[in-house]
């Protein structure tokens, strides 16, 4: 190189070339990149360029990416932030197998009750996440939110899910709410409140900044189910006794508001 040449600085790679770069690193120094260079963050901002795609396509299966079950997420950096938050295969019950990250499947063992959490948990901020169970509800399907150390696994057909002080649920099969192995009233608050209907999507609002547990279905915010929650780390989770009954949770991130 002669002394009338010099490098261009790093602000001014063009986009193929950060491309190419970028696809090479791993996300954890991605993120690293977005936070030292102004140009990098721009860059690295828009969720659908082609380093996110690749990203994607390497750590998402063909089938998880064609079906339906990640419309609501509609980037790829939002597709794999969903993967990192989907069921943990290594926190759930011996009976539940986890299929493409997001889909828990029950497996047909009688007189048992089975349950399984995120792989991130939260104590600070809001979000939310969608839950679509697959298939029949069985006597009780339950969804909600639990510390570390609530329970997986119990026997019988139970209400695991809030069956103890480290749980919360709402139990769609007769529309309770359940904490501390107590019914703490139906929900929503309407008359005749129509009963889930297997492929539904429901969303799960976990607000930390003010301790609250909501949800909404088919868009309607349905009401604050739980106050009070405490200062803990708490991870998206729910309990099922139908054999081959199946769950996915895709987390959307914090929730937007109206």
């Amino acid at each position: 190189m002669s002394e009338h040449q010099s490098l261009s600085p790093a602000s001014e790679l063009s986009d193929n070339i950060l491309e190419v770069i970028f696809s090479y690193l791993t996300l954890s120094d991605i993120k690293s990149c977005s936070a030292v260079c102004k140009s990098w963050q721009n860059y690295l901002n828009d969720e659908n360029n082609d380093v996110w795609r690749m990203h994607c396509l390497r750590r998402l299966s063909e089938e998880a990416l064609k079906c339906d079950l990640l419309s609501s997420v509609p980037t790829y950096k939002g597709k794999l932030r969903a993967l990192f938050h989907a069921w943990n295969p290594n926190d759930c019950s011996r009976n539940v197998y986890i299929r493409h990250g997001f889909i828990l499947h029950r497996n047909p063992v009688a007189q048992s009750t089975d349950a399984a959490r995120s792989k991130i948990g939260f104590r600070s901020g809001r979000h939310a996440w969608e839950v679509i169970w697959e298939g029949p509800l069985g006597t009780v399907a339950v969804i909600g939110i639990s510390t570390r150390e609530a329970s997986l696994q119990c026997h019988g057909y139970v209400a695991l899910l809030g069956s103890d002080d480290q749980s919360w649920g709402w139990n769609l099969v007769d529309n309770h709410l359940l904490h501390n192995g107590d019914a703490q009233g139906s929900y929503p608050l309407l008359n005749n409140a129509p009963k889930y209907q297997v492929g539904e999507r429901i969303r799960v609002i976990l607000d930390c900044d003010d301790n609250t547990l909501s949800f909404e279905k088919n868009y309607e915010f349905l009401g604050v189910a739980f106050r009070g929650l405490p200062e803990k780390k708490l991870y998206p989770t729910v309990s099922a006794v139908y054999g081959n009954t199946e769950v996915s949770m895709i987390y959307l991130g914090s929730p937007l508001d109206g």
